[in-house]
């Protein structure tokens, strides 16, 4: 599996004209609940609006379905209870991520609104907070307002050993 940084260096090696130490990394900001996270746009594969979904039983309560996006069968993840919040209500803002890292593995994640394409040089660095995040958020950052913002790892969360198992246990 690919971090992020290694898919950036590989889309830029074989873009000709680009110098790799200045590309800069952009990331889509987009709002789970009351969190606002930065998604390297490298792992996001299409946003899409939320489609009818079939529902699958005795899964976990994060997982919402499958999707049948041109063909390829999708498992639709509530982001924001995956990562520990509770449920928000979806509305016309909500919008689906799809990501395929490789392997067949197909995913979408559902955020409550997108919040525009960035550039991560805007935000400044600041330290992970100390108590344990999932391995999927990488950092955490400030932007020029003072709201913070967490790098999250689509492709670390599809990876995940506790992601792949949707089965209630």
């Amino acid at each position: 599996m690919m971090d992020t940084e290694e898919t950036l260096q590989l889309l830029t090696a074989q873009m000709p004209g680009i110098d790799n130490s200045e590309t800069s990394l952009a990331v889509l900001g987009v709002a789970v609940g009351e969190d606002r996270y930065l998604i390297p746009m490298a792992e996001v594969s299409e946003v899409i609006a939320i489609p009818k979904l079939a529902h699958v039983p005795l899964t976990q309560p994060w997982f919402l379905g499958l999707a049948n996006v041109r063909g390829n069968l999708y498992g639709i993840t509530d982001l924001g209870v995956y990562l520990g919040g509770d449920p928000v209500p979806f509305n016309l803002k909500s919008r689906i991520l799809l990501v395929m890292p490789g392997n067949k593995l197909y995913g979408g994640f559902i955020v409550n609104s997108m919040l525009g394409i960035r550039d991560l040089s805007e935000f400044t660095p600041v330290k992970l907070a100390k108590k344990k995040l999932p391995k999927c958020i990488t950092a955490q950052y400030k932007d020029a307002e003072g709201r913070q913002w967490r790098e999250l790892s689509l492709f670390k969360l599809i990876g995940d050993e506790k992601f792949l198992q949707v089965a209630r246990e």
